[in-house]
């Protein structure tokens, strides 16, 4: 909660202290919302040129042509009230005059709706259009910014709020902004029409309005304020429902009757969430209910000051429908200037989400101007020099004092714990995460130097929480090196080294069956050992320097594990190699075994080395043999 409030502060106007500070506020306020609303007409620009021309026009036009309607109106009225009275003296009237007056209103009709439903048709398009470009600028961002900003609660605020307000929201916000110009054009059109009966009524009519002008104004704000601040109660009922209904979860949530569970933390979060909300509505609704009494009684008092000059023949009959019109449209248009500009103004608060997360800026990025290039298919020398890290926000350090050389050609296995830090190293070897002190050299050189995409390429990788994609089993498999200018064959000798390749031809449609059954009906459902096969064929598939391998036979029964490990020796051959395992059978191949304890190297050497030695790795061997041949004896 509090780091969601701290995101809001960091773009808040510092509210004046003295009088003195005021004219500088208000400047602040007023130059920050026409830059997000610049902002706002970029993002349309970018989209889709003419749908700006299409907004000015029909802003000149919706605020034309409601005055011109009424004109025509009131000389109707006119001109039939003559029509009348020529009867009721018997003298002549020329009926063609009303013929043209009638004919006029329905060329009006029929023009006016016709460019209405062309302009609706042309914004139906172009929302689309623009949800588009803004999402694809959220997708892009997300692919540039560091993984340590997925670890933080402000960030994902910042990520939750802009991709809520990416749909159309810029739309709606530049609908408003060119409604409120054709407001302000009908409402001066009617004030000058208004003036003929009294100067002083558009005045009392602004003036009516400023009461209610206020009360929208601060409400829009504070719920603004307050949707923000409640960003964590919306994630946590979006979580909350999600996991009740996820597929993948549904036989535990049955199985352990969890759904109840996680209604009433979803109802938790909503009644936290709505119970602020709707004190605030009500809040704004009792205001509103005054402001509206007030604006009526106003109004009622206008009308009797028009009937009484019709009575008193000061004008026809035909123009108190003109005036009053102009009244009941210039308040009409007062209140939807009013909810305009504060539609604007909410809006542009809420795009403030998207500017920042859109602002937010990697650190992940070479260190000098001109970057190294990562040299391909040769032999590489890793080394870490007094590496910590910790984790943004965190006061623990997850890595200590890490000194080791991983030499080039070299096979190499992390052993430890749950939590000991051997993810972590990993992520810091491949530049995911930077030291939070320390050094990594790569071929001599600071890691931070190279160009991050090339040192990227470098590494083959299969993580621990491996990616499940819903495609088809080929592109899972390609997916591990998209850059690689390979076909079928290929996609069927990773998937035969990773001994995928049996249940692929068995599946219906083999290599193009679509996987998950999210979209596709035919999509195929795989086990856990299934989809960690696919995960090794996408490193049997890349074509990399370092292979590093988190965790990737943890599925699979120790047959199918031997065989995986014998065609890696095969797939390692000149390629540095970096193992993270449990079962520390693969760990005898290795030249040299890494043993971590709560972020540290405490070991280091090869089998038969720590053997000897008689520390932790030789502890944690001798446990996991004992208990294999406890296992082979029950049996």
């Amino acid at each position: 909660m509090r780091e969601v409030n701290n995101v809001n502060d960091r773009y808040r106007v510092p509210k004046p202290q003295s009088v003195k500070e005021v004219p500088k506020y208000l400047w602040t306020l007023l130059s920050t919302f026409c830059s997000r609303l610049f902002y706002i007409f970029q993002l349309v620009w970018e989209t889709k040129k003419s749908l700006l021309f299409w907004m000015i026009f029909m802003a000149a036009f919706n605020g034309v042509m409601p005055v011109i309607g009424s004109l025509i109106g009131a000389q109707i009225m006119n001109r039939l009230a003559d029509a009348y009275a020529a009867s009721q003296n018997g003298t002549a009237f020329a009926f063609s005059i009303i013929a043209v007056l009638l004919v006029l209103q329905f060329f009006y009709t029929f023009v006016n709706n016709s460019i209405s439903r062309l302009y609706a048709l042309v914004t139906s398009f172009s929302g689309e259009q623009l949800s588009n470009h803004v999402k694809m600028k959220i997708m892009a961002k997300a692919k540039e910014v560091d993984m340590m900003s997925f670890d933080s609660p402000d960030f994902y605020a910042r990520m939750e709020n802009a991709n809520r307000e990416a749909g159309m929201r810029p739309l709606q916000i530049m609908s408003a902004t060119f409604t409120v110009l054709s407001t302000l054009i009908s409402i001066v059109s009617y004030v000058i029409v208004l003036f003929a009966a009294s100067w002083w009524a558009p005045i009392v009519i602004v003036l009516v309005s400023i009461p209610t002008t206020i009360v929208t104004f601060v409400y829009r704000k504070k719920n603004v304020a307050y949707l923000n601040f409640r960003s964590k109660n919306r994630r946590q009922m979006e979580y909350y429902a999600g996991t009740v209904i996820d597929k993948d979860l549904v036989k535990e949530i049955r199985m352990f009757n969890l759904a109840d569970t996680f209604t009433e933390k979803y109802q938790a979060a909503f009644s936290e969430y709505y119970s602020g909300l709707r004190k605030l509505r009500i809040g704004e609704c009792l205001y509103g209910l005054a402001t509206a009494l007030l604006t009526s009684a106003v109004y009622c008092l206008l009308y009797i000051f028009l009937a009484r000059g019709v009575y008193h023949g000061n004008f026809p009959v035909g123009d108190f429908s003109l005036y009053t019109g102009a009244i009941t449209a210039i308040s009409a248009g007062v209140t939807s200037l009013i909810s305009g500009t504060s539609a604007i103004y909410e809006g542009t608060l809420f795009i403030e989400n998207l500017i920042s997360f859109l602002n937010e800026r990697p650190s992940i990025v070479p260190s000098i101007p001109e970057p190294r290039h990562v040299a391909r298919h040769v032999g590489h020398t890793i080394e870490f020099r007094n590496v910590y890290f910790r984790y943004p926000g965190s006061t623990r350090d997850v890595l200590k004092n890490i000194n080791v050389t991983i030499h080039a050609g070299e096979t190499v296995v992390i052993v430890g714990y749950n939590g000991a830090g051997k993810t972590t190293l990993v992520k810091l070897l491949t530049r995911l995460y930077d030291p939070t002190s320390g050094t990594i050299l790569l071929d001599g050189h600071d890691i931070k130097e190279y160009d991050v995409n090339e040192l990227y390429d470098m590494f083959g990788m299969i993580f621990q929480d491996y990616g499940k994609y819903a495609v088809t089993v080929s592109e899972n498999i390609e997916f591990g090196d998209l850059g690689r200018d390979a076909g079928e064959p290929e996609i069927r000798e990773a998937a035969g080294h990773a001994g995928a390749d049996v249940f692929i031809d068995a599946l219906p449609d083999g290599y193009d069956t679509p996987l998950m059954r999210y979209f596709e009906e035919n999509g195929t459902e795989l086990s856990i050992g299934q989809w960690q096969k696919l995960a090794i064929a996408r490193a049997f598939y890349t074509d990399s320097d370092i292979l590093i391998l988190d965790e990737p036979t943890a599925s699979l029964d120790p047959m199918a594990e031997q065989e995986i490990f014998n065609q890696f020796n095969e797939l390692r051959v000149d390629k540095t190699s970096i193992f993270i395992s449990h079962r520390l059978s693969s760990a005898t191949i290795a030249d040299t075994i890494l043993v971590m304890v709560n972020g540290e190297i405490v070991e280091k050497g090869n089998h038969r080395e720590l053997m000897a030695l008689g520390g932790a790795y030789c502890t944690f061997f001798t446990t996991q043999a004992a208990r294999y041949r406890d296992s082979d004896e029950a049996e």
